[in-house]
Order: C-alpha cells, then structure tokens, then sequence
C-alpha cells in the first residue's frame, strides 16, 4: 500500500504504517452504532439541583484539597465559519449585484457601530448603500482592514464596555479564571490550544490585558499555548477506500477533529482541569452566573471524586490489595484463602454499595458478573477511572452533544455524549430516544484526572477508538473522505465516569456567527 516515500512521509510527521494502516481500515469497515438505551433526563441521568444543593456544591469545592488545577480552552481553529455568510456576501457584492436586506451580510453592514471592532476611521458611518456595505464587508474580513476572516476566534474583539475597554474572547477567558479556578496561592492556570501560525497573535493578546488584569483582579496568570500535534492528523482516502493522493503523489493528511486535544489534555499534570470553548464567554456582567454554577460543577466534580476514591480505599482494605501478586502460585492453599476474602459478608456488602452508587448517581448498571472475585475486579475497574462531570442545559435548538445512556459492549451501560453522526438514523428506538432528548451538552466540563494514588491517568487507555466519525470533504475539487478521531467530550472520554448536571442557559453564550455578538449577552 505504501511505498518508500509514503513511509518517509508518514515517520516524519511522528506517525507510523501500522497507525495510517489501521485507519484506512477504518474507513474501509466502518463505525458501529452506539446502542441507545434512552435519553439522559432531569432524575434519569441528569442531575437537577436546587438552590441550596447548588450552594452545597460551590461550597464542597471551596473546601476541597485539589493537586492543582488548570482552564482548558480549545482555540485551535480559525474564525473563517463565524464569517461564512460574510464571505458569501462579499462575494455577492464583488459581483456587482446586492445582497438581500434580509441577508446575514446586510444586517451585519447595517450593525457594524454595535461590534466591539467598529471603528470609525475603519469603516465610516453605515449606509444603506452597495458600496458601504461592501467597504464594510472588506474592512472586516480581508487584509484591507482588520483581516477577521483569517484570525482564530480567541483575538477577535468580542465585548465594548461602556468604559470604552474592549475585550477579545480570550480575555474574556481570562476574567473567568482569575475567579473560578484561582489557586491557593494566587495563581491561575491557563493552557489554551492553537494553531502554530496563530501563536503571535495569542501572545500578543496576552500581554495587552496581563499586567492590566493581574493588577485589577489581584492574580498571577500561567498561560501555556499547546499546538494540536500533527502526529494526530489522519490520513484521507477516495471513494473507493484507498489512501488519497495530491497531484504530486504525496499522501493527504487532515487534522483528525477536536478528539486529537486527548493528546493534549493527557499532558497536564494538574489534576482538576475546566474545559470550555474559546467562543463561550459573556460580557462580566454575566460572570456571577457563570462562575457560580462553574463552581457548581467542580464542586460535584471533587464530591463525586472523593466518594470513588473511599470506595476503592474500601476495597484495598477488605481485599487485602496487592497480597495475591506477592503469594507464591505453588501454595495453593494460601491462594485459596485469599481469594476466599471476596466471598466474605463485608465484601459483598461493600460490593452491593458500591453498585448502588454506580446505578444511582451514574447510571451504570452493571452486569452479571459470575463470581465473587470477577464482580470484584469489574467493580474496581468501573471505578478507577478518569472522572467528568457535565454540564447540561435545556435544548432550544442550539448545536451540541445530546445525553443518553448507552449499553457498553461489556454488558454494562453508562452516560455519553452523542453527535448525531453516532445515531443510526434507522434505529427507531434511538431515533425516538433522540426526539425525547431533553438537554445537550455546550462543552462546559470539569474533569479529575487522577486517580486515588495521586498519580495522572494514562488518559489514552480510556479512549473508544471505535467512536470517531468519517465525512465527505473535497481538495482543489476532488472528492474524498475523511476521518476525525474520536471527539474530545465523545469518544475520548467514553471510558470515563460521567455525571451530567443541568445548568442555567444563560451560562451558555457560544458566537459559532458573527451576528451571534449582537446578543444581549455580548452587548453592553
């Protein structure tokens, strides 16, 4: 299948044969359907609190002892989809015909005073004319003016104060973590992913608002800037399955989707980690609701992290942890009292808990499992796990991830998090599971990823491989096929234990258009 080049080119991204093989065969066989057994719901997989067990909760994490903990913020990709119809628009205009009043591109025109990014030097005052609304377009996305349509989102301006301070997404970042994931001594972690071209203009918006921000807000910011590894990207293929190549023969390789930051999140050594998009922010008046229900979430986060990390010290002191590997397999007499030790009334009352607890908080039924000593082993393995805990809110129609419970392919079932890509649209009990689906999930997740030892995960032991998702794409015309590893907040975490907890809408402010900013929480 490859030849001496290809195999250069492959080792010299840091990959290798055997990993490009196997996912062209991925292509060529395909992802099986997750089996939906229903969706996650208020008191059926999603967990609704009251004002005081929301108080409870924010107060656990003030309390809790956390080996460090860090903001995580995908921000790798570039603002060229926000601008999608703006393009379009242009390209309308540069046609010599108008756009529709109605269009995105003339509401856009007709607004431009109200975006952070208006200047009047820059664009002029709006009119309701083709040659404005062109100048406005240009200014906005090519080199002309501000250049937008070729910038990542996080250093775009997003919010105008009414003290004339403007902020870029990624400042807006910032102000969120200098008050939710503070350290105790005074220190905010911030580890953001872009893309290598891109690490100037982060830098640069970095030291605008530093010196500022750690005055105003009393903090010492940490931020690291991580790049999505090319090692991650996946290989395309055409129609019929076989490695897609250029003009010039050279294999084609795509960046394999947000499921590569796995890569990234497995680097950090801290062991309470927030995740959330760079496009999620609000203008601070909001930030009383979004930091409160943040420390919502890490608070169920360590909650649910300190009642696993009793039940596995249970288990290692009724079991007697590590003492079968030290007996000496020639003594069967002693093997057999040790493994006596599981069939005890303590252990299988522990046992019993421990699968109440799984059932109650996480909808994890676990099956049948034979023996003392297997149920043992299963329950342990359930447990010593990495750790998520989502927030959820009510759907009114906004993109993301859906809840469900799902039946693991060792018999057990769990929470995910599903794109539509991963129903089987002819499945009609997943289709109805769908139509029932009340939340999703807008990428708002707090993570504990040690274990009870103190040590880190080895995070990519606890990925679903067979979980990623293939689609139709094209290069210079050409048709070809693609494929996106398992997705950070899907398959990658599908080995994790996962509670889900409704959060208000209003910490929910995602800017996936430019229009989106003229929302009232991006306005002033």
């Amino acid at each position: 299948m490859f030849d001496k080049e290809d195999i250069r080119q492959i080792e010299s991204r840091g990959s290798s044969v055997a990993t490009v093989q196997s996912q062209v065969e991925l292509f060529r066989k395909g992802f099986p359907w997750m089996k939906i057994i229903a969706p996650a719901t208020p008191g059926n997989g999603i967990c609704v609190l009251d004002d005081a067990a929301a108080e409870k909760a924010a107060e656990y994490y003030a309390g809790a002892e956390i080996a460090g903990k860090c903001k995580f913020v995908p921000a790798s990709g570039a603002a060229s989809r926000m601008f999608k119809d703006l393009f379009s628009g242009l390209d309308t205009l540069k046609s010599g015909k108008d756009v529709p009043a109605d269009s995105p591109a003339a509401r856009f025109a007709a607004e431009i005073a109200r975006f952070a990014f208006y200047d009047k030097e820059l664009f002029g005052e709006p009119e309701d004319t083709m040659q404005s609304r062109m100048k406005i377009l240009s200014r906005t996305l090519t080199g002309e003016g501000l250049d937008y349509g070729s910038k990542p989102k996080g250093v775009l301006k997003f919010h105008r104060y009414p003290d004339g301070e403007v902020r870029t997404a990624f400042a807006e970042h910032l102000v969120e973590a200098q008050d939710y994931m503070r350290n105790p001594d005074g220190t905010a972690n911030v580890v953001v992913t872009i893309s290598p071209e891109h690490r100037q203009l982060f830098e640069d918006a970095f030291a605008a608002v530093k010196d500022v921000y750690e005055k105003r807000y009393g903090v010492k910011y940490n931020v690291t800037f991580t790049y999505q590894d090319k090692a991650t990207d996946t290989v395309a293929v055409d129609a019929e399955n076989k490695p897609f190549r250029t003009d010039d023969g050279r294999l084609l390789f795509r960046p394999a989707g947000h499921g590569a930051l796995i890569y990234n999140l497995n680097n950090l050594k801290e062991e309470v980690v927030s995740i959330k998009n760079i496009d999620n922010v609000a203008n601070e008046r909001f930030l009383p609701v979004t930091a409160k229900y943040k420390k919502v979430l890490l608070g169920k986060a360590v909650e649910l992290r300190d009642k696993i990390f009793g039940y596995l010290k249970e288990l290692d002191a009724v079991t007697g942890e590590g003492m079968s590997q030290a007996l000496p397999p020639y003594i069967p007499s002693l093997t057999q009292r040790y493994d006596d030790k599981y069939m005890t009334p303590e252990v299988q009352n522990l046992c019993n808990d421990i699968e109440e607890f799984l059932l109650k908080e996480l909808c994890i039924r676990m099956p049948y499992a034979g023996d003392c000593k297997t149920r043992v082993r299963k329950l342990r393995e359930k447990l010593d796990r990495p750790i998520r805990v989502c927030g959820m809110v009510k759907n009114q129609g906004e993109p993301g991830g859906g809840p469900f419970i799902i039946q693991e392919k060792d018999g057990s079932t769990s929470l995910q998090i599903l794109e539509g890509a991963q129903i089987n649209k002819e499945d009609s009990q997943a289709m109805a599971a769908l139509s029932a689906a009340t939340h999703f999930n807008p990428v708002d997740i707090v993570c504990c990823l040690h274990n009870y030892k103190g040590e880190s995960f080895d995070l990519l032991k606890h990925v679903d491989h067979e979980t990623g998702f293939i689609s139709s794409k094209s290069y210079q015309g050409r048709e070809l096929k693609a494929l996106e590893l398992p997705g950070l907040w899907n398959g990658s975490m599908s080995d994790w234990n996962t509670l889900f907890v409704e959060v208000p809408l209003e910490t929910f402010n995602p800017v996936k258009v430019v229009l989106d900013l003229l929302r009232p929480a991006h306005q002033s």
